[in-house]
C-alpha cells in the first residue's frame, strides 16, 4: 500500500503537465482536461507536479481528485514565466527541510554547500586553499565569458547587465530578454524546490530574501540556458520578444531535462541523497528529543500501566 505521507519521486513519476486555457473537471478518481470539444483524461495518480497557467479553470471536486491522488498544484503566469501559488501534495515529511535546515544554519556545513555550488560550475574540484572571495572572483569571470560567448555567437551587442526594475522601457533588448529568461527560470526552479518539501528562503550564497534558495539553484543553470536562450532570441528580432524568449528558454529546459536535473543537483550540493526522503514513516510523526535525536510519537509517555 502506498504510504501518503512520503514526497514521491520524481524518476517514479511524470515529473510535470502544464495546463493552459482550459477547464479541468473530476472524473471519477482522476482529472480531465477540457478544451473546446476535445475531452483529454489526465494521469494524476503518477503526475507530480500540475502546473495551472492562465486562462483555466478547474473545479472544487477536481481539485479533490488532485490531492486524493498526492500531486502538488502550481498556479502560475503564461509558460510558467510566474510563480504565483501552490496547494501542497500528498508528503506530510519534513525530512528534506530538516537536512536543509541543518546544512543552513550550521557555518560549517553550509560552506561546505557554498562550495559544491560552486563546483557545480567549474569542472573538476577547487582547490581546498581557494577562499570564498576568490572563488566568487572566479565566478564573476565565467559568467562574464558567457555573456561574451553569447554575443559571439549570436551577433548581438552586450555592454553589459544593465536594467531598472523601476524604468523597464528604458533597458536595451538584451537585458529586457535576460530578465524575462531569469523570470522563467526562477519560477521552475521555484516549483520544483517547492514540490520537493524545501524552503526557497533556507539559502546558502544569496540571503536576506524569501526566495533565496530559489537563486541560488537558478544560477547553477543560467549559463547553459537562459544566457544563450535570451541572446537566441534577440538575434532573430521577433515581434514579441518576450514570447519569444519563453519559447527558446522552454527548448533549453527541455533539451537538458531541466527538471529532472533540479532534483538531483539540489541532494548532490546539499550533500544528501536525493531518495533520503522516501524512507517509510509510521503514523504519526516523531517527537523531539533533547537527549535523542527524537522518540516515537503517538505514544503516552507518562509512565504508568
Amino acid at each position: 500500500m502506498k504510504d501518503l505521507h512520503e514526497l514521491p519521486k520524481l524518476k517514479e513519476s511524470i515529473s510535470y503537465i502544464y495546463i493552459e486555457k482550459a477547464i479541468i473537471e473530476q472524473d471519477n478518481s482522476s482529472i480531465t482536461l477540457i478544451q473546446g470539444t476535445s475531452r483529454t483524461p489526465i494521469p494524476i495518480s503518477v503526475l507530480t507536479c500540475l502546473l495551472i497557467g492562465p486562462g483555466t479553470s478547474i473545479t472544487h471536486a477536481a481539485i479533490k481528485a488532485i490531492c486524493d491522488n498526492g500531486c502538488m498544484v502550481v498556479w502560475c503566469g503564461d509558460d510558467l514565466s510566474k510563480f504565483y501559488a501552490f496547494g501542497t501534495g500528498e508528503t506530510r515529511s519534513s525530512e528534506r527541510l530538516l537536512h536543509q535546515a541543518k546544512m543552513c544554519m550550521n557555518e560549517d556545513s553550509h560552506l561546505k554547500v557554498v562550495r559544491r555550488m560552486y563546483e557545480f560550475r567549474f569542472p573538476g574540484k577547487l582547490a581546498d586553499d581557494l577562499k570564498l572571495q576568490q572563488i566568487r572572483g572566479m565566478e564573476g569571470i565565467r559568467v562574464k565569458q558567457a555573456y561574451k560567448y553569447a554575443s559571439k555567437v549570436t551577433g548581438v551587442k552586450w555592454t553589459g547587465r544593465n536594467y531598472t526594475r523601476k524604468d523597464w522601457d528604458s533597458a536595451d533588448p538584451i537585458n529586457k530578454a535576460l530578465s524575462s529568461a531569469n523570470s522563467m527560470l526562477y519560477s521552475l526552479c521555484h516549483s520544483v524546490i517547492i514540490s520537493l518539501g524545501y524552503s526557497p528562503a533556507l539559502s546558502f550564497i544569496h540571503t536576506g530574501k524569501m526566495l533565496s534558495f530559489v537563486y541560488d539553484i537558478a544560477d547553477l543553470y543560467k549559463a547553459e540556458t537562459v544566457i544563450p536562450a535570451a541572446f537566441e532570441a534577440v538575434a532573430e528580432r521577433p515581434f514579441d520578444l518576450e514570447r519569444r524568449v519563453r519559447e527558446k528558454c522552454r527548448v533549453r529546459f527541455s533539451a537538458i531535462h531541466l527538471l529532472k536535473r533540479i532534483a538531483v543537483d539540489i541532494a548532490w550540493v546539499l550533500l544528501s541523497e536525493e531518495a533520503s526522503a522516501d524512507i517509510n514513516k509510521e503514523l504519526p510523526g516523531d517527537l523531539w528529543d533533547d537527549e535523542q535525536e527524537a522518540v516515537i510519537g503517538g505514544v503516552n509517555y507518562d509512565g504508568r500501566q
